[in-house]
């Protein structure tokens, strides 16, 4: 009995993730990543820690890792929570191709898409905001100390 309660209540909860996903897919346009707005306030938030010191680990609000910047930008500037490491934000994101990238997406950077190492936010123009040893920098996302792995979209269907 006990295995068939577990059985209903996995079945009821992949049911419920399913029809956030499709009501948020049918309700979004081409644009489901952050609205302008959003991004506005994203940027904000990311452009207000430029300068910031890197230590590895760190989720703020004056110290960063990456993922750490990442996380802490979304959730002061749009109360989206994104999981904790470069790696665990890229696999629970919705990928995008570099020619489909806008303003707040995610770079991640690394030896593959299975060992990332690295993630900053894509701002424009070839440009990203991230935390990385020389702290919080704006710079190009395919500088040549970078290898870009893939891109991500951050989607509200993920907030708490």
């Amino acid at each position: 009995m006990k295995k068939f309660v577990k059985r209903i209540a996995t079945l009821a909860l992949t049911v419920a993730g399913v029809m956030t996903f499709a009501t948020t897919t049918a309700s979004a346009d081409s644009s489901s990543n952050a609205s302008d707005a959003d991004f506005s306030s994203i940027y904000k938030v990311a452009k207000s820690k430029l300068g910031a010191s890197y230590v590895y680990g760190a989720v703020g609000p004056n110290v960063f890792d990456c993922s750490g910047f990442t996380s802490y930008v979304y959730k002061k500037g749009a109360k989206i929570t994104l999981p904790r490491t470069a790696q665990a934000q890229y696999n629970s994101l919705k990928h995008v191709s570099y020619k489909h990238i806008k303003k707040g997406d995610l770079v991640f950077f690394g030896g593959s898409k299975y060992s990332i190492s690295h993630v900053g936010m894509y701002i424009g123009k070839g440009k990203m905001i991230d935390a990385q040893n020389r702290g919080v920098v704006r710079e190009a996302v395919h500088a040549p100390w970078w290898h870009a792995v893939g891109y991500a979209r951050v989607s509200a269907s993920i907030a708490d």
